[in-house]
């Protein structure tokens, strides 16, 4: 969905006192952890929407090669979990944007973060919403995954 779009949707879900949560990330190759990720993340709202990193800003973070897939076929995956509400996708490094757009009442990020490593920490305290960590421990790696598939 595009922002705007998306705004409107969550400005409804929270009439009906709905909990919105935020989760964002590349999920290049949509793998357990991935899944784990965003099952944990939707226990902590009603409504789940997933960021994910388009391919301009994904190259930078991934590097050479990557993504493997394009930013369409990772959303329609992402979109096809069944804890996943709705699916957006950023240009920007980070979600700082989209959490001031959102305001969601909780960013939840992997457990390759800390509350304290969140990019987003600063923006997040500013604006009310809650940081959660969540996810199984980081066991799955998608670039563990490629390099065993090479």
């Amino acid at each position: 969905m595009t922002r705007s779009a998306l705004g409107e949707r969550l400005a409804m879900h929270r009439e009906c006192g709905q909990r919105v949560v935020l989760a964002n990330g590349c999920f290049d190759i949509l793998h357990v952890g991935h899944v784990r990720y965003l099952e944990a993340a939707r226990r902590e709202g009603d409504v789940l929407v997933v960021a994910i990193n388009s391919d301009a800003s994904m190259r930078p973070l991934k590097g050479a090669g990557r993504p493997i897939l394009q930013e369409t076929a990772r959303a329609q995956l992402v979109a096809g979990v069944g804890a996943v509400t709705y699916v957006t996708v950023f240009d920007e490094p980070d979600v700082k944007v989209l959490l001031e757009v959102l305001r969601p009442d909780v960013h939840a990020k992997g457990t390759d973060y800390t509350v304290d490593t969140v990019p987003e920490r600063d923006t997040a305290q500013r604006l009310g919403v809650r940081v959660a960590i969540v996810g199984d421990a980081k066991r799955h790696s998608t670039r563990e995954l490629l390099a065993k598939l090479r």
